[in-house]
């Protein structure tokens, strides 16, 4: 955090930041009337943005700032959430500071303790340790303790009791199995993420229901747990392969073109060799070969609901601690095919 030395220079540089002149930024400092509310939030917003620690009356005052937290960017799901939910945070007066991690770098929980710091008015995670039972927890508490009006989207473990958002992960597994199912396959494998992982655990146990009614048991062997990579589809696939799965349902898209790679890799066709269907609906899954059979995630409708529970809550609202399933949808496209005898 930079200090307001050379306070003219300092002066100049927020004035150009926020379109306003000096006078306006001094008087901001200051805590001088003659200053909209709208002009006062945005020279703080700039103080934030640019780093320079808020005079010490003003440290009190939140910052029009949002933590964006992902877990990663590969994923093309979670650049398309941060879009939306990034895009309504701007129209509502916020600005969204991103949080991407990345292997050995920044920790959820050193993000935390930095967006403490810089008095975020509130944090979004697009996914994170919440998913998994096995992670670590402890520094959601530190959010806890503050009142800081937090939204996660996607599932989480039940003792966090945050306002939450997810895709019902068990209508989506439903939707998959049924579908290929209906196409004459009966050994139809999962390809998941961790063990530990809420959203693939409640897949896994929505798929083990509706196969066991419609009489084809899903076997330990058509189970296969990783990463959410396509180096880690393209492993398991190949495990599902040579167990005999004829159809596989993939807990992302990027595991679902590893599959299709393994296929491939091993002179196999999708669908006619082996039909997949993907989860998200990223972009450009109907411009892959084949094109993806995918269940989509209703991005547009939960980024909203993301903004509304958030802005409720730092707008004095009682935190939510339910969690809002939005309905998933098959979406057919040509890596699926009927069951070839």
């Amino acid at each position: 955090m930079r200090k307001m030395c050379g306070m003219s220079q300092r002066l100049a540089e927020v004035a150009r930041k926020v379109g306003v002149s000096e006078a306006t930024v001094s008087r901001v400092l200051n805590d001088k009337p003659g200053v909209s509310d709208a002009t006062r939030q945005a020279v703080l917003t700039a103080l934030d943005v640019l780093g320079y620690e808020r005079p010490t009356k003003l440290r009190g005052e939140r910052a029009r700032l949002v933590g964006l937290v992902l877990p990663e960017l590969t994923n093309p799901i979670f650049p398309a959430l941060a879009e939306i939910v990034g895009g309504g945070l701007t129209q509502n007066g916020y600005t969204p500071l991103l949080c991407t991690q990345n292997a050995g770098g920044i920790t959820e929980s050193d993000y935390v303790d930095l967006l403490l710091q810089q008095q975020v008015s509130g944090v979004v995670f697009l996914g994170g340790n919440y998913s998994q039972t096995d992670a670590a927890h402890e520094h959601y508490e530190k959010l806890r303790r503050v009142n800081l009006p937090t939204v996660f989207v996607n599932a989480r473990v039940p003792e966090l009791q945050f306002a939450t958002v997810s895709t019902d992960d068990a209508a989506a597994a439903e939707q998959a199995v049924i579908h290929l199912h209906q196409l004459g396959h009966r050994r139809i494998g999962l390809l998941l993420g961790p063990a530990d992982h809420v959203p693939s655990q409640r897949k896994l146990a929505a798929a083990r229901r509706v196969l066991d009614g419609l009489g084809a048991p899903l076997l330990d062997d058509l189970v296969v747990r990783g990463l959410y990579s396509l180096e880690s589809g393209q492993a398991g696939a190949a495990r599902l392969i040579a167990a005999g799965a004829t159809a596989v349902v993939c807990a992302s898209d990027p595991l679902a073109l590893g599959a299709v790679r393994a296929a491939r890799r091993q002179g196999r066709s999708v669908p006619a060799d082996l039909s997949v269907v993907g989860f998200d609906d990223s972009a450009l899954m109907s411009c892959t070969e084949p094109p993806l059979t995918t269940v989509r995630q209703p991005i547009e409708s939960m980024g909203r609901t993301v903004i509304e529970l958030l802005l409720s809550q730092i707008q004095g609202g009682a935190a939510v601690g339910d969690e809002l399933l939005f309905e998933p949808e098959l979406v057919l496209r040509s890596s699926t095919a009927p069951l070839s005898l």
